[in-house]
């Protein structure tokens, strides 16, 4: 027999792990129809002007890397030639010869390492960040024009409709049922319908136009906007994804750990690098040749301590930008789920506004066709019914993109590569 507090707690675990999975990315998952495939909106993405600009930073930083491993110090060579004159005696033609180089100790050429590996995993992170700004970019873009060639193709019915309404009242007018006035005023009607999608027009073009300057390869394969859908587990499991996977918080921790890292360094560098080297000479005549080493080590002042102040310093002022990059993360993931929630019902509030707007027009043309309403009645029940259909399509734009921007940041979306 089963214990029902038990089974209360594993129907919680269970609930918890279905939205856990629902917001896992699934692997080879395909794009929303409306958008580009992940194959193509990662082709685009590649091509923006950021993500090459930190592809190149990653690949200075490989460079960067051998830089720190081999270390700063190098051979140095030294000749000297000298001419000793001796009174009473015969002049000696003298030179000396040395090669010395300055040596890392105290662990310095391990902590360079560290600090090159962490320097590639900072450009890493900073690549990644890039991409997913450059996918929100995409999808704001993308959405953009599809929105703006909704609201086109809106208009183009809109301009349809008035020249039905002005070709009636003028067939009304022949038959002497319609004043002068009713036929002005649909032939204003149909002017500012045109007008509207002269206007509606210039905006599809310019959103298309900005995504081929942006992304030439990315082709433009239109497809209607569907029905926002509800959004999928709570703040709190979105906050922990986003968290999980946002490269933004990571190049905040690789730039905590590399100055960590810088600190010991300076602190290691408080011990001077000795300089040892080896030497010939000749001297006497060439009746004296001599062959030792040297070491010369600097004494560190006050230079190496106030650097060494600085870099912990440094790591306090990396701290403080990771969590301050955690809480604007937290506060972005907060204002995004309410977004994508309130957006949804804000849309289907205007959907709903636009079909009662919509059947008032239908109910309103066949009043008129009947001669039950006059025609100032008419535009203005159909102008109603437009300003309610863009609304309700600007909605449903905004309950999209509110939507995908959230799984872009949490990696669902055209995740990016490693």
């Amino acid at each position: 027999m089963t214990h029902p507090r038990l089974a209360t707690i594993a129907r919680a675990l269970a609930l918890s792990l279905g939205l856990a999975w629902s917001l896992a990315p699934a692997a080879g998952a395909a794009s929303p129809a409306e958008l580009p495939s992940a194959e193509l909106a990662r082709a685009a993405i590649e091509q923006d002007p950021a993500v090459v600009q930190a592809l190149r930073a990653l690949e200075a930083s490989r460079h960067g890397a051998a830089m720190l491993e081999a270390g700063p110090h190098e051979w140095a060579v030294g000749a000297t030639a000298q001419r000793r004159r001796i009174d009473g005696g015969t002049n000696s033609n003298e030179w000396s010869m040395q090669i010395e180089r300055p040596i890392r100790i105290a662990g310095k050429a391990g902590l360079d390492r560290h600090l090159g590996q962490t320097g590639q995993d900072l450009a890493r992170a900073q690549l990644a960040a890039a991409r997913v700004e450059a996918a929100r970019t995409l999808l704001d873009g993308w959405i953009d024009w599809l929105a703006a060639r909704q609201a086109r193709e809106s208009l183009d019915e809109q301009v349809r409709a008035t020249e039905e309404n002005l070709r009636a009242v003028m067939l009304r007018q022949k038959a002497g049922d319609a004043s002068r006035l009713e036929l002005n005023v649909a032939q204003g009607d149909v002017a500012q319908a045109r007008q509207q999608a002269a206007t509606a027009a210039t905006a599809e073009a310019k959103a298309l136009a900005a995504l081929k300057i942006r992304y030439p390869a990315l082709p433009a394969q239109p497809q209607p906007l569907p029905d926002p859908a509800a959004l999928e587990g709570d703040e709190a499991q979105w906050r922990a994804r986003v968290l999980e996977a946002h490269p933004l918080l990571k190049a905040a921790d690789q730039g905590l750990r590399k100055a960590e890292l810088t600190a010991d360094r300076v602190r290691a560098d408080r011990t001077p690098d000795p300089t040892v080297g080896v030497f010939t000479s000749s001297e006497a005549s060439r009746t004296e040749r001599v062959v030792g080493i040297s070491l010369s080590i600097p004494l560190g002042g006050n230079y190496r301590e106030q650097a060494s102040r600085e870099a912990l310093k440094q790591v306090e002022v990396a701290r403080a930008a990771l969590d301050r990059q955690r809480r604007e993360l937290e506060l972005l993931v907060s204002g995004q789920v309410q977004d994508a929630v309130g957006s949804v019902e804000r849309w289907r509030l205007a959907e709903q506004a636009a079909a009662t707007a919509r059947e008032t027009a239908r109910l309103t043309q066949k009043a008129y066709a009947a001669g039950e309403a006059d025609v100032q009645a008419l535009l203005l029940v159909r102008r109603q019914a437009l300003e309610a259909t863009t609304t309700a399509q600007a909605a449903r734009a905004e309950a999209l993109r509110a939507r995908y921007r959230l799984q872009v940041d949490a990696g669902l979306l055209w995740p990016v590569a490693d």
